[in-house]
């Protein structure tokens, strides 16, 4: 009789907990549609928590990392999704791994997802970012190699936004690719390559005069050169 008992408590409990979490589950669909309809970000991720909680879901878990990356909070979204490389990660949640740790200055672990994602779709976009962070990185012949890709698969229609200024600003991405080669060539032989560097800077603003960047980057090297001219001087008397 004990036993019955026991299982009957067990099958109401059971029933009760169901119909707890198809409520929970109703409220929080209600909820995210409403933060949703009104723009609080935060009440989106609030919900979209609750139900994956509620209903554990691949699509929900990478949509919701995606939202932690655009809101940049980066390492919320590494802790949604981690940083492991897996065969059976989708374009988004690949995406957002390689975004998140390059905007927390981890260019090699980044450099990994970005490979994933330029194996599955190659293209210039990808290419330029993944030839700077090699820079930063020291592997010259893979940014050369990324950066020759860009090169012959550019367009003139294609832009490069840039964040150095208080106010972000777009640029031709040609005059971008001209830039970075700039910048690979001075990295290859800091003393020799001066003048090759500056001529790639100055191709760059041939294209786009007000391309901030490049006019600090030819500033900058103009100044180094003038600096090894005053000890090459020197060094003579």
């Amino acid at each position: 009789m004990k036993t019955i008992t026991i299982a009957i408590l067990m099958l109401f409990s059971a029933g009760i907990f169901a119909q707890t979490n198809a409520g929970l589950k109703e409220h929080y669909q209600a909820y995210y549609k409403q933060m949703k309809k009104q723009g609080d970000t935060q009440g989106v991720i609030n919900a979209m928590t609750h139900l994956n909680i509620l209903e554990p879901s691949v699509e929900r878990t990478d949509t919701l990392a995606y939202i932690y990356l655009s809101e940049r909070q980066y390492m919320q979204a590494l802790n949604t999704i981690g940083v492991d490389k897996n065969a059976t990660d989708s374009d988004m949640n690949v995406e957002v791994k390689a975004l998140a740790l390059k905007n927390l200055n981890q260019p090699k672990m980044a450099l990994e997802h970005f490979e994933v994602l330029n194996k599955r779709d190659p293209n210039v976009y990808l290419a330029y970012e993944m030839a700077e962070m090699k820079i930063q990185t020291n592997d010259l012949a893979g940014a050369k190699l990324n950066l020759s890709y860009a090169l012959d698969n550019v367009t003139d229609d294609m832009k490069r936004a840039f964040y150095e200024k208080q106010k972000p600003y777009e640029t031709s991405m040609k005059a971008a690719i001209m830039y970075l080669k700039g910048l690979l060539t001075f990295s290859e032989n800091k003393t020799a390559n001066i003048d090759a560097a500056l001529k790639f800077m100055n191709d760059a603003l041939a294209i786009d005069p007000n391309f901030s960047l490049a006019k600090i980057s030819r500033e900058a090297l103009e100044a180094q050169k003038a600096q090894q001219a005053q000890q090459a001087a020197a060094d003579k008397k």
